[in-house]
């Protein structure tokens, strides 16, 4: 999946990337068939390393979600993170700032949402939104923006020094797609109350949030902390690509086995 890694000092134009693009996958519902299958592998796999992670408790993965709106960040967690133990993994949105929040720096409220060792930790949208929806509604300038972002790599390689992991997806979808996704929300009574008529509102500033989200990730994506552009156009597809790139991530923590408590031979214990 390194053809979705977005390289250090890389330039970032989203719309060279195609949100339809399915891989090695066929785009119908044999190659979704495929994918999915696969997806399943690899969240036994996932499985296996989050207890590893747990077991041992001297390390953390910060999985950080990015998107428009209709993105895909509520079922990229669901998904993805389906099958693992929910004592090991907790998800932290942030949504408009609270009083208290911004009478501090602006990553006064997402230091303290950082896991624990031993957690996953998901961001779903992140301080990302500070340099995001404040610069395209004009409430940071262009050069407030720049700062913060070295303020952030700062923060992402402390959290690196720190012993936490930290992976960055933007789940990459269409304008024609996020059109396609509000009018089946609207047309679902299960998902109506997902839809809000701000996000017409912020679908007229689709460009300008492309620009935004380009600048973010080519300033922000590091050795130590790096973005993947996820084409999510199709939600199969996604899954497999966040699934496949969060297992290579945690295969390079070196998650060892935790061996027995010291003291204890599993093979000369017998339990009457």
């Amino acid at each position: 999946m390194k053809q979705y890694r977005i390289s250090p000092g890389s330039k970032v134009t989203l719309a060279e990337i195609d949100p339809d693009d399915t891989g090695d996958y066929r785009a119908n519902d044999k190659g979704k068939a495929e994918a999915e299958e696969d997806t399943k592998s690899l969240l036994q796999r996932l499985r296996q390393l989050q207890e590893r992670l747990y077991a041992a408790s001297t390390q953390t993965l910060l999985i950080v979600l990015q998107a428009m709106d209709t993105g895909g960040k509520d079922g990229t967690i669901k998904h993805v993170m389906s099958g693992v133990n929910p004592q090991g993994c907790r998800v932290a949105s942030f949504k408009v700032p609270t009083a208290p929040e911004l009478a501090h720096d602006f990553l006064w409220r997402v230091h303290h949402e950082v896991p624990p060792k031993g957690q996953i930790g998901i961001f779903n949208r992140s301080h990302y939104e500070d340099v995001l929806v404040t610069r395209v509604h004009g409430q940071i300038t262009d050069k407030l923006a720049q700062q913060r972002f070295v303020h952030i790599n700062n923060f992402e390689k402390l959290l690196s020094q720190s012993s936490t992991t930290v992976v960055k997806f933007f789940l990459h979808i269409s304008k024609d797609e996020q059109r396609k996704r509000l009018e089946a929300r609207l047309r679902d009574p299960e998902k109506q109350w997902k839809f809000n008529t701000n996000d017409l509102e912020e679908r007229k500033l689709w460009s300008e949030y492309q620009a935004a989200h380009e600048s973010a990730i080519a300033a922000t994506s590091t050795e130590y902390a790096p973005w993947y552009v996820v084409p999510a156009n199709h939600k199969w597809y996604r899954n497999l690509v966040v699934a496949a790139t969060v297992v290579t991530t945690m295969e390079r923590m070196k998650l060892k086995r935790v061996p027995a408590r010291a003291g204890i031979d599993p093979a000369k214990i017998k339990i009457e």
